[in-house]
């Protein structure tokens, strides 16, 4: 995921690497003259006072510059410790440089969880909350809403912490930044009791079924995801992953809502191997091993794609799949696949879904 590593200098602790190098999809270029990955917060704030100019990066999943600069860039990938588990307060405070992957296996085996996944665990939660970045399901918010407190470095080199409870006046306008307020260095997240989940894959969702049935059709499981590729009134699959409160496995029907149930494990694209996709066909697993659609120890990406998402009001929910399949004869040539999700209403300002339940367009 990471490209261009040609040179490096040492100094404090901090690589500084002066290569060029690119997003995750290698159509980004950075422009940034240094790209710093301190292993201290203290190496962090001497670098925030010490830069003219310097942003953050995350794990570069992103497909355009908005964690660029002119100058600096300070990546706290190696900043990626778990700082407590209060188990008490159901709460988790890591390194901003913590990816979703590793995190979620230790919180599982503390019998703990996160109430919702992207579909991706190979990003950071940092750059994943500062973007608003969002799994799918009627009730399930973006990745922040789990955010209860943080800190931040200020362009002074000043440590600046920010709670729920303690700030409740500013607190919705930072946690989704964007990277404008700061470094974010550490993070709260509200956690809930472990929990499996069943995954179950259906081909041929008639667009028909989804005008007609969308709330019940987003509502049938705890997370639900919609893939086209816009070349028929069709859609190609539909992945529901159902809560599991006992040992047993779900009843599944075969026929749900006019699509068929896979007999086969699926990736979202046709005629690529889903051995990289988290576990189908109904065998029930922890949440952390259901709710993202990749393994965390597979690279997920068929190519260098490009990737862009609308999220529109929910009620508007079916005039945007019309919309889109009116000019499916534009879209589907350039398109590898498309998929629907829902999400739930928020409180933080700069949240697409702020006090909106949305449906996202991807």
């Amino acid at each position: 995921m990471i490209r261009g590593f040609l040179r490096s200098i040492f100094y404090d602790g901090s690589t500084e690497i002066i290569e060029k190098q690119t997003n995750w999809a290698g159509n980004y270029t950075f422009n940034a003259a240094r790209i710093h990955y301190p292993q201290t917060i203290e190496q962090v704030q001497e670098l925030a006072a010490r830069c003219v100019k310097v942003k953050a990066l995350g794990a570069r999943h992103s497909f355009n510059g908005i964690a660029d600069s002119t100058e600096d860039i300070v990546s706290l990938a190696q900043c990626d410790r778990v700082l407590e588990l209060d188990r008490d307060g159901r709460t988790v405070t890591v390194e901003a440089g913590i990816r979703y992957g590793e995190l979620s296996r230790l919180l599982h085996a503390e019998g703990f969880a996160l109430h919702n996944l992207a579909s991706l665990p190979h990003i950071s939660v940092a750059g994943a909350c500062a973007t608003a970045t969002h799994g799918s399901g009627d009730r399930n918010g973006n990745l922040a809403t789990a955010v209860c407190a943080m800190e931040i470095v200020t362009a002074n080199g000043e440590r600046v912490s920010l709670s729920r409870e303690h700030d409740a006046a500013t607190f919705s306008g930072a946690v989704v930044g964007l990277g404008a307020l700061g470094i974010v260095t550490n993070l709260t997240l509200d956690l809930v009791p472990t929990f499996s989940v069943q995954q179950d894959v259906y081909e041929n969702l008639p667009l028909a079924s989804l005008e007609d049935r969308f709330e019940e059709i987003e509502s049938s499981a705890y997370s639900v995801s919609l893939f086209t590729d816009w070349r028929s009134s069709n859609f190609n699959q539909m992945w529901q992953k159902r809560l599991v409160t006992d040992s047993g496995q779900l009843d599944t029907p075969p026929v749900l809502f006019g699509a068929t149930l896979a007999t086969k494990p699926r990736h979202p694209l046709a005629g690529i191997s889903a051995e990289n996709c988290t576990e189908q066909l109904g065998v029930s697993g922890p949440w952390h091993e259901r709710l993202p659609h990749f393994r965390i120890d597979f690279m997920p990406s068929a190519g260098e794609e490009l990737q862009s998402e609308y999220l529109v009001p929910r009620r508007h929910a079916c005039a945007a799949l019309r919309a889109l399949y009116d000019i499916r004869e534009q879209i589907a040539p350039l398109l590898q696949i498309s998929e629907i999700r829902t999400v739930a209403a928020d409180n933080l300002w700069m949240s697409p879904c702020y006090r909106e339940a949305s449906v996202a367009l991807h």
